[in-house]
């Protein structure tokens, strides 16, 4: 069983994670997070476990709760021209300048922080073990859901609402017979081999 993280509760501590590092299409986006501790939200946990309906009830809940939120995210153009750790390093650091409340400690998922202006500590598995990162994994993976469906919208064929831009055999089937288009991300090797067709 993974042990939670525990941290001195005076502290504000803002958590942050992303989702979108491995799709071929559309932004990295990442959450910054600090909870209200007079306002806690069950039920919080790793998005990836959630289902659909639970993530978004809890993204309302997270939204209408929390101290301070805020979005990040890095474009393709971006992650093309830094590559995809370096453009979610940027994410990050934009979801936590975008706070109206400056958090004491920001905890981010994973195993390395970006450069910030306040203290910082990478958790490993974090956002089964820290609520704010929980929080935020939940923020940044509806975000994301969503942009994907409106990106749908526009290019049905692809099927971006379903597998949400990773790399499916459906998805790279259509890549290969249709093309990339200008959200794809021309630096990821399926995309790129495409392109170079």
């Amino acid at each position: 069983m993974i042990q939670p993280f525990v941290y001195p509760s005076a502290l504000l501590i803002a958590g942050v994670d992303e989702v979108g590092r491995g799709p071929l299409v559309g932004a990295v986006v990442t959450a910054a997070v600090i909870l209200d501790p007079a306002r806690p939200i069950a039920g919080l946990a790793d998005s990836k476990k959630l289902s659909e309906k639970r993530r978004s009830a809890l993204y309302d809940k997270i939204v209408d709760n929390a101290l301070s939120w805020s979005l990040g995210r890095a474009e393709p153009y971006e992650i093309d021209q830094l590559n995809i750790l370096h453009a979610t390093m940027l994410a990050m650091q934009r979801a936590v300048a975008g706070l109206h409340i400056e958090p004491d400690m920001v905890l981010i998922d994973g195993n390395r922080c970006p450069a910030l202006p306040m203290r910082s500590m990478a958790v490993v598995k974090g956002d089964s073990r820290v609520a704010e990162i929980s929080a935020a994994s939940i923020l940044a993976k509806v975000t994301r859901d969503r942009e994907m469906t409106e990106l749908d919208r526009s290019f049905p064929e692809y099927g971006f609402a379903k597998h949400k831009g990773y790399p499916t055999a459906f998805h790279l089937e259509k890549l290969a017979v249709l093309g990339a288009t200008k959200h794809h991300r021309r630096s990821f090797a399926p995309v790129r081999q495409v392109l170079e067709r």
